[in-house]
Order: C-alpha cells, then sequence, then structure tokens
C-alpha cells in the first residue's frame, strides 16, 4: 500500500446495494485506507466515470444485475488505463475462478471475508503503486540519461567509459586532452593505451581489483601519455556506471599542473567539515549512495547510523551559541573514538551525525549503537568552562537488498531518529527490512510506556486553532488539538501515536483526558467574561459505555460549565458503522445540552444517509474538498450540495484546511458557516484570537 499517509484511495464499487458497498468502504476506512468512493448505477454512468475520473481500483461484484461483472471487465479493459479489477464473490469454486480470471480479474475476494477483502484491495493497491512509480522511473531515466549526455559531452572535465578496460564513449575535453580529433580515433581502444609505461603494472593490477567489484579509490595518481607520446601527472576518478545497458566505469582524467602532495592535501581538506574534521555532507553521501547500490546489485550489508544529541537546545542555552561549534566537536571526537576502521563517519547536517559501518549485518550494526549510547552516557563532555553529560538519540537502517534506494535509507533513519527523540532519547531504533517485525514491536512498546506515562503524569497538552464565522457570528470557537509533550519544547501530534494507543486500549483514557482538560479551559474563560465553545475529537472507543458521558457530566459541573460549549467529534466513517451506539452518546450527551459535529464529512457513498438516523449540530466537511478548491469545479459543486442540504435541515457547517483568499471567497458564496486554516489563523498554545 502506498505509503503516505494522505494518499487516498480512488476506489470504485460496482454494486446493487448500496448498503454493502458502504459495508466495505467503511471496513477499508477502519483498517486506516483514505478512501474517495465512487459507485456506478448503470453501464453508461461506469464508462462516464472510468473516463473521466482518476481511478486506482475496482471491486465489482459478481452478483451485481445492474452492471454485470463481464461488462465491467470490458469497460475496465477498452479504457486504456491500468486499474486493477477485484470480483467480490459469495464463494468460490473452480466455475468461480475460471470465469473470473477468464474475465481479466486480476483477484478474488470473498464478501464474508473482510480481512481477506482488506488484504487484497491493499496487495493490488501496492502493485498498482509500484507499476506507476516503475513507469514514472523509467521516464525519469530516459530523462536524466538524455540530460547526463548532453551534460558529459558540454563538461569541461575529462570524461570516458571504458567496459572491459575499452573505451566506449569520451567527451570533446577527454579527447582534446589526449590530442584525438574524434572518439573514432579511441573507439575500443585499451585504457592502458593512455598510462605512461612506467605505470602500467600498477594500473592493470587496478583494473583487475575493479573487474572483481572491489572499491575503487577516491583518486589515483599516475603519469598519463598522449597521442604524441607526451607524459604529463594526472589523476584518475572512477564510478561504477551503465551505458546503454551495459555495465561500465566512468573515469575523469584531470591533468595536475601542481605539487602532487598538495593536490592531496587539498583533495582531502575538500572532503572534511572543517569543525569535527569528520567526513563532509556531499563526500558521505556519495559513500553511501556507492554503499546502497553495492546493496542493490551485489546484496552487500552495510548500516547506516545517524547520531543526534538529546536535548540540544538546552545544551546550547547552557552552554552559550558561542560554544556550539567546540560542542560539536567534542561529540565527534567522542564518536570517532567509538569506531574501527569499516566505519564512515560525517557531519551530516548541523548538530546531527552519520556512521556508514561498512561490510556490517544488523548484529553488527546494533552493537555499534549500543557502543555508541555508552560512550556518550558515561562520558562528560568539557566544552570551553562548561561541563555537561550529553546522552544521544541513533536512527539507524541495515542496508539491504530490500532496502536499497538512498531516500528510503535516509528516510527510515530519520524517522528512527526522531522517534527515539519523542520517547525520551537516549536509545536507538534501526529498521530492519529482515526482522520488521522486532523493530516494530520495541517501537510500539517504547510509544505505549510513552503514552501512559503521559496519561498518569499529565504528558498531554491541547492546542487551540480558531474557527471563524463566514456569517458575522463573533464568538469565539476554537477546535482543541491534541498533542503529546515530549519534553524541552517538543510536541508529538496524535498521527504518531493514536494508532498504537487504539491496539492497545488507551484511547478512551485518552478521550477522557482531552475532554477534561477541554471543559477546564472553557470554565476559565467564561470566569474570564469571554465565553469559548471547543471542538473536541473523541474516538469510537468511548461509545461502548456510557463512562466518558457521565465523566462529561461530572466535568460539567465541576467547573459551572454550560454543555451547549462543548462540542464532541466524531468521523463520518466511524459514526456509519456505529450508528445505534453514537444515537445512543448523542442523546446522552444532549441531556446535558453538549452539541455533536461529523468531521470528515461528505466522502462517503451516501453521506446525507447517516442524517436520517442522527441530526447533529456541526458537519465539517472533509479537508480534500477545500484542497485546490479554486482549480476544481467538483469540488465547489460538491460544497455547495451539502451546506445547502444542511442549511435545509437545520446544520452549520464548517470548512477546514482553507489555504488562501479565492477558497474563502468560494466557501462564502456556497453557504458554508465556518472556515478553519493555518492561511486564517495557526494552531496555539492559548485562545488569543480576536474574533471581533
Amino acid at each position: 500500500m502506498p505509503k503516505n499517509l494522505d494518499n487516498a484511495l480512488r476506489l470504485m464499487v460496482v454494486d446493487d446495494s448500496m448498503e454493502d458497498a458502504e459495508t466495505i468502504v467503511s471496513g477499508l476506512r477502519n483498517a486506516g485506507i483514505a478512501v474517495r468512493p465512487l459507485r456506478p448505477a448503470s453501464a453508461d454512468e461506469l464508462a462516464t466515470m472510468l473516463g473521466s475520473q482518476s481511478i486506482d481500483l475496482v471491486l465489482a461484484s459478481q452478483k451485481s444485475s445492474a452492471v454485470p461483472l463481464a461488462e465491467v471487465a470490458q469497460r475496465v479493459q477498452s479504457s486504456g488505463k491500468d486499474i486493477p479489477l477485484i470480483a467480490v464473490v459469495d464463494a468460490i469454486d473452480d466455475d468461480t475462478f475460471a470465469e473470473t480470471h477468464g474475465l481479466g480479474v486480476r483477484r478474488i475476494a470473498l464478501r464474508g471475508k473482510p480481512q481477506l477483502l482488506l488484504n487484497a484491495v491493499r496487495d493490488e493497491w501496492a502493485d498498482l503503486d509500484a507499476r506507476r512509480m516503475l513507469r514514472r522511473l523509467e521516464a525519469r531515466v530516459r530523462e536524466t540519461e538524455r540530460r547526463c549526455d548532453a551534460l558529459i559531452e558540454s563538461s569541461r572535465d575529462p570524461i570516458a567509459y571504458v567496459h572491459e578496460g575499452m573505451h566506449i564513449r569520451a567527451n570533446a575535453a577527454y579527447l582534446e586532452m589526449f590530442g584525438h580529433e574524434s572518439f573514432e580515433d579511441i573507439e575500443g581502444m585499451s585504457l592502458l593505451d593512455m598510462v605512461a609505461p612506467q605505470h602500467l603494472e600498477d594500473f592493470k593490477a587496478l583494473l583487475k581489483r575493479l573487474g572483481k567489484g572491489e572499491p575503487a579509490p577516491p583518486r589515483y595518481e599516475l603519469q598519463a601519455r598522449d597521442a604524441d607520446g607526451n607524459a604529463f601527472p594526472a589523476s584518475m576518478e572512477f564510478t561504477p556506471a551503465q551505458y546503454e545497458g551495459e555495465s561500465c566505469l566512468q573515469v575523469v582524467f584531470r591533468r595536475e599542473e601542481v605539487d602532487p602532495e598538495l593536490a592531496r592535501q587539498v583533495e582531502e581538506l575538500r572532503q572534511r567539515d572543517q569543525v569535527t574534521g569528520l567526513l563532509n555532507r556531499p563526500t558521505f553521501l556519495r559513500a553511501l549512495e556507492d554503499a546502497v547500490s553495492d546493496a542493490a546489485q551485489e546484496d552487500g550489508q552495510h548500516g547506516l547510523l545517524l547520531v543526534e544529541p538529546d536535548h540540544y537546545q538546552r545544551l546550547l542555552q547552557e552552554m552559550g551559541l558561542d560554544a556550539a561549534d567546540a560542542m560539536l566537536a567534542a561529540i565527534a571526537q567522542r564518536l570517532q573514538g567509538v569506531l574501527d576502521e569499516r566505519a564512515l563517519s560525517a557531519r551530516y547536517s548541523e548538530h546531527r551525525l552519520a556512521v556508514l559501518l561498512r561490510g556490517a549485518d544488523y548484529s553488527a550494526t546494533t552493537a555499534l549503537a549500543e557502543r555508541i549510547l555508552e560512550a556518550f552516557s558515561s562520558h562528560v563532555f568539557t566544552v570551553g568552562a562548561h561541563s555537561s553529560t550529553i546522552t544521544a538519540s541513533i536512527g539507524g537502517v541495515q542496508i539491504g537488498e530490500k532496502i536499497a534506494s538512498l531516500g528510503q535509507v535516509l528516510a527510515k533513519a530519520d524517522e528512527g531518529v526522531h522517534s527515539s527523540l519523542g520517547v525520551g532519547g537516549n536509545r536507538y531504533e534501526i529498521f530492519d527490512p529482515a526482522a520488521t517485525d522486532r523493530a516494530e514491536e520495541e517501537h510500539v512498546q517504547a510509544w505505549v510506556a510513552r503514552l501512559r506515562d503521559a496519561l498518569d503524569n499529565d504528558g498531554f497538552v491541547l492546542h487551540y486553532h480558531p474557527v471563524i464565522s463566514l456569517q458575522a457570528d463573533t464568538g469565539a470557537v476554537y477546535e482543541a488539538l491534541l498533542r503529546l509533550d515530549a519534553g524541552e519544547g517538543e510536541l508529538v501530534k496524535p498521527l504518531s501515536f493514536l494508532q498504537i494507543a487504539e491496539e492497545h486500549g488507551l484511547l478512551w483514557e485518552i478521550d477522557h483526558h482531552v475532554t477534561g482538560q477541554a471543559i477546564a479551559r472553557i470554565g476559565e474563560s467564561i470566569r474570564a467574561g469571554r465565553p469559548t465553545t471547543l471542538l473536541v475529537e473523541v474516538s469510537q472507543a468511548s461509545l461502548r459505555d456510557d463512562s466518558l458521558v457521565r465523566y462529561i457530566g461530572e466535568q460539567l459541573s465541576r467547573h459551572s460549565v454550560p454543555g451547549e460549549y462543548l462540542v464532541l467529534q466524531l468521523p463520518e466513517a466511524k459514526v456509519f458503522t456505529h450508528l445505534k451506539a453514537t444515537q445512543d452518546f448523542a442523546t446522552a450527551i444532549g441531556k446535558y445540552d453538549c452539541r455533536l459535529a461529523l468531521e470528515q464529512f461528505g466522502v462517503g457513498l451516501d453521506s446525507f444517509q447517516l442524517l436520517a438516523h442522527l441530526q447533529p449540530h456541526l458537519l465539517k466537511l472533509d479537508r480534500s474538498f477545500t484542497e485546490d478548491l479554486v482549480q476544481n469545479p467538483d469540488n465547489q459543486k460538491r460544497v455547495q450540495e451539502i451546506a445547502e442540504k444542511a442549511r435545509e435541515l437545520g446544520i452549520r457547517t464548517i470548512a477546514e484546511h482553507v489555504q488562501d483568499a479565492a477558497s474563502m471567497s468560494i466557501l462564502f458564496s456556497a453557504g458554508v458557516d465556518y472556515v478553519q486554516g493555518s492561511f486564517l489563523a495557526e494552531p496555539g498554545s492559548q485562545m488569543n484570537y480576536d474574533f471581533e
């Protein structure tokens, strides 16, 4: 499944039963998949949707009569688009299997087995994403090759490509340096012909080592020879490459007109960070890219660690900004003392260091991470007149064939650093594709402990995002946003931990914590003469019993808060699958005059069907409607439709994630009651927006 959490599955469901279709969509949403569903009612509507909209998957019922499965398959195939078709059947037998696969169905899912259907959707979506990525990459490779070819040809550096020691390509600068008129003069010529006789044996040995896959030296110095036999000092750089599908070596020849020792020293300085003495970022990234390439092509194993000192801002305040370089140099020196000859270390960013452990398996990588943590925590760092203990957070990746992409490697290591910092620091988190379950379990347990501590010690805080009226209502309204206080001013958003909280039964406790804080803040605002309405999101876990309702009643009474100032939000998808429980919840909070709001509204197959069974006070439109609202007439039409129907029912509407003034104008014209977004006001720890 695509990793981007903001990526929505554009799903077409072909089923005679609206209820069955909505059940499928709700099941996918409950599993954490954002779904943008479509449901054609006829073959013509199916054809129109296929031709005019971007669709990721089609789920078609085998027993559909309005649009039979055979016609769905034919229409999908004739669309010319890469759209996987999944057949939803009641049972599988030989005839069903033969019939569906004969139609071009990619996968069969059993209606009565939601988990199997979910797995089928995830697998097909992941395969589709992989195919799309491959097509994009192929296009980029072709464009990159074209550009690289033009750049190489125009480069002032003499560059050649060599296969099995023979020239297969050279640019104009290379030909000029060796005194040749055209590439035909050296095509097929051995690279050895460019080397002075006294260096031939050593150079032959180097080529043999390179042919066996051994790493090339960063720089190789020798005497070169031009077409007239004249020798001159030169240096060579080798890079593994491909030319027209053939593995080869890219060779850069440079004429050296200065003292070789001086040139070596200059090259060494060019590759080093002047503060720490470690490799600089560009040099390290080249080495890391070689390691990733080795893992992809030669099944090599390497470990990457990103090391960041904990509480860096506090350390700067204690030691002074002028000591930042000295502190980083001391940290780098301590790190260097732990490493052996296999390891490359570098300054990766302002205060983050990096280590590449070449030829290391997972146990060696983790062992090094443990040694680094121990070396830091057991040492007293002296920086100028200050002394302090400094711990570190480490994020790492075991580089292997399963994660042989530079971008993925760096992203995973960065996630590990942030995750380690988020649960207190002085720990490491290493992603190992071959042991994902173990790493994930360690990550989850650390988060569970962190959440438990936050609940027991008031570690959750609220931020407040203004909700602004478009209809001249000057009452103060905010949405309360949950944050986890990770210490040292760092706040963690719910996306990082709510799934873990749900899996470990902590959501209902978080709901109690948040509503309690919100009611207390409402009470403070009333006593200060500024009555404020707060929108608070609660989870479906609080619908299972009446404990949250009773707690709300107790807190309202304790803080002398009228219930009308508290609005409890639930997502539309969760309400649909817990409708009876939501009805009971709405009735129960109504006894305290509290209000109910539905958020993420409007993306169901028939969102207004819910309103026949439930009467919320507010509808918050799904943020997908306001993204690119100005350029999307379909979204504009849908927003206006929702606002009109809500007004007829006496329900107010909120549009969130508003990004510009043009969107504001469209929303006002559509009749939306409230807007919210960083364009208007950023969330903050204080409720100080001027609603007047």
